[in-house]
Order: structure tokens, then sequence, then C-alpha cells
């Protein structure tokens, strides 16, 4: 069985607040956090043989991944666990954040070395920035698996269809996530915006919450399948997923490159008996163009030959297609690059 070498994940197991909604700087949580840290480096030490005459990985690494309740965070624990075997010179943890939009912001920062993120997030990040500045940094290492667009409704709210989220109570996603610019783009594909709804920014986590108790009447989720946010607002009843309609999905997918027609298959979800039409976009994993090749590499080559741990943490890690470099939102960086070409 993989460890999962995620800092983290140790700090949340040892009880510190820092990852219920934050990464908090001082107090208890810091000490938790600097003492799970303490125990993973003797986790490390044993798992990776470095105790007897080696040293310890002075190296440190992180990974970008979103809320608890969607996809990113247990495959980035996941992917930092196998990152951190195969190169035991360094050491990885995955962080949690607000998802896409932070994730890039940090990278292009230097806070952090790779991250999730949605391809509206990277060729948006990437095509809007000018010459010299940032964003023109950014590079996409290796395609993870396609972001479904789960729009969730409360039943009794009204809506059928999404011109009728005019009004609604609406939760469009975290702040500084992909989500959010999914929400965005889904209501401006209907001649809405902001102004058009009562906005909440809710996690995945948060929005299930906020339907089940009616405090919200829609949530849109940007996320693979099965999410277990969608799973616990549909399981106890009361929220069903809207089917876009093909105008919808023509509004979205002829103005934006990165959508492409797609379908939730039956059975994934509670009360889900035929396929449900919506649009789809692909998620990636993108670092600066600095990020050393030899990471790119271990990466990809976990990706390509090594995934079956990370199918084992979550079934979206199956749907993994390298080949989707071609239709990369930004340019590769050399260790994708030279995977390609090796094809």
């Amino acid at each position: 069985m993989a460890l999962i070498l995620d800092a983290d994940s140790t700090a949340r197991r040892l009880g510190s607040p820092v990852l219920s909604g934050g990464r908090r700087r001082g107090g208890p949580g810091t000490r938790v956090r600097a003492a799970a840290r303490c125990v993973l480096a003797g986790w490390t030490t044993l798992v990776l043989g470095v105790g007897c005459g080696g040293e310890a990985p002075t190296d440190f690494r992180s990974i970008g991944t979103g809320g608890t309740g969607g996809v990113y965070y247990p495959l980035g624990g996941a992917l930092a666990s196998e990152l951190s075997l195969a190169d035991p010179g360094r050491r990885y943890t995955a962080e949690v954040t607000g998802g896409s939009v932070e994730n890039v912001n940090r990278i292009l920062q230097g806070q952090i070395d790779l991250g999730f993120a949605l391809s509206v997030t990277v060729f948006r990040t990437y095509q809007d920035a000018a010459e010299g500045e940032a964003g023109r940094r950014l590079r996409v290492v290796a395609p993870v698996y396609p972001n479904l667009i789960h729009v969730l409704v409360r039943e009794g709210a009204g809506i059928g269809s999404l011109a009728e989220l005019r009004g609604a109570r609406l939760s469009v996603g975290s702040a500084g996530s992909g989500t959010e610019q999914t929400s965005r783009e889904i209501l401006a594909s209907q001649g809405l915006d902001y102004d058009d709804v009562d906005e909440e920014y809710l996690s995945f986590s948060e929005s299930a919450a906020a339907l089940k108790d009616g405090a919200v009447d829609a949530a849109i989720l940007s996320v693979g399948y099965p999410a277990a946010a969608v799973l616990e607002a549909t399981t106890a009843g009361g929220v069903a997923l809207l089917a876009l309609t093909p105008d919808e999905v023509d509004a979205l997918v002829d103005e934006r490159p990165y959508y492409e027609p797609a379908r939730i298959p039956p059975g994934v979800y509670p009360g889900v008996t035929e396929p449900v039409p919506t649009v789809a976009m692909m998620n990636w994993l993108v670092a600066r163009d600095d990020l050393p090749d030899e990471i790119g590499d271990a990466l990809l080559n976990i990706l390509g030959r090594e995934r079956v741990n990370l199918e084992r943490v979550h079934p979206m890690a199956g749907q993994i297609d390298l080949a989707a470099l071609d239709r990369a939102p930004a340019p590769l960086h050399e260790s994708a690059l030279r995977f390609r070409a090796a094809r």
C-alpha cells in the first residue's frame, strides 16, 4: 500500500485546523503542521531508506490541489506520495487550495511548484498576459482528466434551464477557483451575470450542505465524476442534476475553444438513470517554465505508466490520456515536449 507523503493530510489527522477551509499562518495550526512534518520526515526516512548512511531529502516541492470535496485533493495527495517514492531526492506535499485560479497564481509567484488547473484558467492566464508578464511563464506539464459541469438544483426552486438561474441563490464555487470562472461563463452564455443572481462563493462541500439545507437554490460545480460533494447532495434526495439543452451546450462550445459536449453517465449518482447532457473541459497539471525537467519526467512517467495507485485513490485517474497534450491550452513544458516527441 502506498504511503501518502502529505504533511497537510498528516496535520489534519493530528487535529490541525489548517485544512478546514484555508491555510492559517501562525498559532496552534502552525505548530501542529510543524509536528506533522517532523513525523512525516521519519516516515520518509523509513520508506525511502535514507536512514542507513543516506540523507533525508532537503528539496521540498508542493502541489496545489483544491477543496476536500473534489477530485484534485485526493488525487494530489496520491501524486505527492508517488513522486516522493519515484524521486527520493525530493519530498512532495499536496496543499489544499481554492483551486485553479489560486494554484496558477501561486505557481507564477513561486509559492508552489505544480498545480491542478482547468483549461479555462490556463488558457485565460496565458492568453491575457502581455510579453514580459508572469503569465507568459505558465507551462502545461500533463493532462489529467476531464471536468464535467454539474449544475445542481434544489427541487421546488423552479429551475429547469440555465436561463432560469436568474434571481436564484446560486453557489458559484470558491473564490479563486476554476469553478467560479466557469460559473461566470455559464451565466454569460445566457446573457446573465452576477447582477442577475444572488451569488454565494462556496466550496464543493459547502455547496452540498447549502443545497440540502435550502440555503441556496442551485450550485455549479466543475468536477470529475463521481464527486463526493455531488454524491452528498443527491443521496438524501431533494437535489437533482440539471440537463443542459442542445442550445445551451452550443452556446458554450461555439464561443469557447476549451469546452466540449459531454454526458454524465447513468448510475454515477443517485437518481441518475439516463445520461445527463452537459459540457466538459480538461484538467491539467501546470508549472512555471523553470520547473526542473526531471520533475516533469517523473510526473509524466507516473501518469503514463505507473498510475495504478492513483486509480485506487480515485477512478478519475483511469481517464488520464496523455495524448491530450496535443490540445494543451498553453505552451508545453520541456519535459512534456520531449514526452510527446517520443510517443
